[in-house]
């Protein structure tokens, strides 16, 4: 193969290739750099508004060179503003990959403190956590994780008269809570301000995720679950039992969609449902359709 009269062999091509490849990457890393803004005297409000540090675009390496994230999506993730309800057994992994990924402002609500057997699954905690309230455990641990964000903690159940004034300070909402009431609540709230909300549910070996946004035509939590289930058919963690990874599984998934509705990359379970069974290694994708019926969105 010849290349401006010179003759190259496919090896030494594809060399060349690779070569112009990571030239690229790096002038790419070299110009955000350029446009960095120091953080350390900057109040934690303020500390991701501007240009990335040198630190953070190192830190954030592997999003930048990723096409469908880059600078611009890395920016989006450093100025968004999430809530997560729970700091269980999904709230963990959410927690842990938003922190990592650079969500810029992580609200966290939760009543419950660290005990023994939440440490099979909610690998955030450990036992030097026993006894302390989760969301002030989950703030130490984020902060160490990433100091270049900001964590909320809310050491309380979340109730109907603050849900909605709270919600309006974020942009996303996630829910990893295990009760129909808390789910109901939550979605209540996030319709009434129009605010997105990622679902996740699990028990025993099966788990579950979707993004209900109905301001934006889909259908929302009480379209697909109008009702209380009856006793027994959906029993919590603790009644039922979970295997300990399957939180991991659904948890990272939901911060994967949170990434992606924060970015703009690719396509988010909007109007779908994602069903994963750990035990047979299967998933499945289910549409979900809008009621002209709900009680809320309707």
């Amino acid at each position: 193969m010849q290349l401006l009269g010179i003759d190259l062999s496919v090896e030494r091509l594809q060399f060349i290739v690779v070569l112009l490849l990571i030239a690229g990457v790096l002038l790419y890393i070299r110009f955000l750099r350029k446009y960095r803004k120091p953080l350390r005297d900057q109040e934690p409000q303020d500390m991701n508004q501007g240009p990335m540090s040198d630190t953070e675009i190192e830190r954030y390496a592997r999003h930048l060179i990723l096409r469908e994230v880059g600078g611009v999506g890395q920016q989006k993730l450093r100025k968004s503003k999430v809530l997560v309800i729970g700091a269980g057994g999904l709230g963990s992994p959410v927690l842990q990959y938003l922190a990592a990924a650079g969500v810029g402002m992580l609200g966290v609500i939760d009543d419950d403190a660290v005990s023994l057997s939440n440490l099979q699954r909610q690998v955030l905690f450990d036992e030097d956590q026993l006894d302390m309230p989760k969301v002030f455990a989950a703030e130490a641990k984020l902060n160490a994780l990433n100091p270049h964000i900001t964590i909320r903690p809310y050491n309380r159940r979340l109730t109907e008269n603050e849900a909605q004034d709270l919600f309006a300070d974020y942009d996303l909402v996630l829910d990893g809570t295990d009760n129909y009431q808390t789910r109901a609540l939550v979605n209540a709230a996030c319709v009434a301000g129009e605010t997105p909300l990622i679902s996740g549910a699990i028990s025993q070996w099966e788990g579950q995720v979707s993004l209900f946004d109905p301001a934006n035509g889909t259908p929302c939590y009480a379209c697909i679950f109008p009702e209380e289930p009856a006793d027994g058919l959906a029993p919590s963690c603790a009644q039922a039992g979970v295997m300990g990874a399957l939180p991991g599984i659904i948890g990272a998934i939901m911060a994967a969609e949170a990434i992606k509705y924060i970015t703009g990359a690719g396509q988010t379970l909007a109007g779908d449902m994602l069903i994963f069974d750990a035990l047979y290694g299967e998933s499945r994708k289910i549409g979900l359709q809008k009621s002209a019926e709900c009680s809320v969105c309707g």
